[in-house]
């Protein structure tokens, strides 16, 4: 039995002889024992005295709610015919929870499940595993939750859950050194490898085997010069080859940009100056320029404790500001700040040059709140009013401007990505008119959870990856 499970360990760890350059083994060291029971019980009491177990978590129920890992289940029914083009792995990532949260719950808190459907030779397979995350790892070594969730931060009682996890650190009850993100939110794939991304830590690399199945390799530190969270939402540029990646702090420098060549090297950080901490989900290149928004969502804890609000606090009094630096900069003394009415930005759609402007099409929110805990899940999308918009920054002039291109609600953008950074254009299709007639329905044997982002492995990178 002993032997099984050092073998799966040596599976989930990529082999036991090393995951590959750049790539660390995760193997965490957490303790059990009496102070784990201490915290444990002192968590309880926090929880008992000051939540209410009558709040309810919306993002568990429904097709929100979790399921259990499939393995891969080949032949799935199709009706129609799939064509050679789409030999590859189409994977989407989202917040799929093991383990029962201990109190709130919001919906990126969820570990990530990756659901893959293989298609080969006209036939399809359906997989979902989980990312296998230091967290995770954790998690089900004391089998139940442990870390600190999103949906606690609110109040004094999110003030205390923060200080439960920073004593379950210190006292070496978890092992953070490998990080304490869930890898629930974006997949990208650059330099042979299949990356699962969530913005509070590094990426993990995954491997889609030929059947299908899709396996944790460990986690993407490019050989140790990564010292920073890495956001969900790189970009690689279809024709260098490289990626553009970025990571936000709540401790200065609040934002660090990063250039990966197309060979897997990552170059020195370039430290951003912003607002203060703030959330910065995404940016967008050109051919020349990185684009940054140091938008009016900022971390503030003491907001947090003394006004009982979310952890996040949107400020209507500032400006949206945009920072155009060039792609290559070695430091930030040639960025150029533009601004615009307050706002925020989950997703950018893409950007490119027109002349002398820097052209950003993006889905725009008014006054956020990322507070999902209460009221309905239909309540709580409503007020996501994401619109189409069109932004100009001159770098002339020095002007900045915008233009709706579309009614609430557009988000989570997706262009040929064949055209990041360059000139893509927009169209506006009319689902009721599309052809009823889809050229092929796959039957799949499981329900598949509300999720966040997507990707297409193709045949070719399929086997490029395939050395890991």
């Amino acid at each position: 039995m002993a032997a099984a499970v050092a073998e799966e360990e040596k599976l989930y760890n990529g082999g036991g002889g090393g995951a590959g350059k750049g790539i660390a083994e995760v193997n965490p060291k957490p303790s059990k024992g009496l102070t784990s029971k201490l915290i444990d019980y002192l968590e309880k009491l926090i929880v008992k005295l000051m939540y209410d177990p009558n709040q309810p978590l919306h993002y568990l129920t429904g097709n929100f709610a979790p399921v259990d890992e499939s393995p891969p289940v080949k032949d799935l029914p199709v009706k129609g015919h799939l064509p050679e083009c789409l030999n590859g792995e189409f994977v989407r990532v989202g917040p799929n929870p093991k383990f029962a949260p201990v109190a709130g719950y919001h919906w990126f808190d969820g570990d990530g499940m990756i659901h893959g459907m293989r298609i080969k030779d006209g036939k399809a397979t359906y997989v979902r595993r989980y990312v296998r995350t230091s967290r995770l790892k954790q998690e089900e070594y004391f089998g139940g939750a442990k870390f600190m969730k999103v949906g606690d931060l609110k109040g004094l009682f999110g003030l205390l859950m923060v200080n439960m996890h920073l004593l379950r650190t210190k006292l070496k009850v978890l092992d953070v050194s490998y990080g304490n993100g869930t890898g629930n939110t974006n997949l990208i794939y650059h330099h042979g490898k299949l990356l699962a991304l969530q913005e509070a830590d590094k990426p993990y690399v995954v491997k889609v085997l030929e059947d299908g199945d899709l396996q944790t390799i460990g986690l993407l530190d490019y050989d140790k010069r990564l010292k920073h969270s890495f956001t969900a939402h790189p970009k690689v540029d279809p024709f260098t080859g490289e990626m553009f990646t970025f990571g936000y702090s709540h401790e200065p420098p609040y934002v660090t940009y990063r250039v990966i060549s197309k060979d897997g090297f990552m170059h020195d950080p370039v430290p951003i100056t912003v607002s203060g901490p703030i959330m910065m989900h995404d940016f967008a290149i050109t051919e020349n320029y990185a684009v940054f928004m140091d938008l009016p969502l900022y971390f503030r804890p003491k907001e947090m404790v003394k006004e009982k609000k979310f952890i996040f606090t949107f400020d209507g009094t500032k400006k949206a500001r945009f920072g155009v630096l060039p792609r290559y900069a070695k430091d930030e003394l040639l960025i150029r700040w533009f601004e615009l009415p307050n706002c925020f930005i989950f997703h950018n759609a893409n950007a490119w040059e027109e002349g002398d402007e820097i052209v950003l099409i993006t889905c725009r929110l008014q006054n956020p709140d990322l507070d999902m805990i209460n009221g309905t899940v239909k309540k709580q999308l409503e007020c996501f009013t994401n619109e189409l918009y069109k932004m100009r920054f001159n770098m002339k002039t020095g002007v900045a401007t915008q233009k709706k291109l579309s009614e609430s609600a557009v988000d989570f953008p997706r262009v040929n990505e064949s055209y990041t950074s360059r000139k893509s254009s927009v169209n506006v299709i009319d689902a009721k008119t599309m052809s009823a007639d889809p050229v092929a329905v796959v039957e799949l044997p499981h329900r598949v959870p509300y999720g966040f982002h997507a990707f297409f492995v193709t045949e070719e990178q399929l086997q490029e990856q395939s050395h890991l």
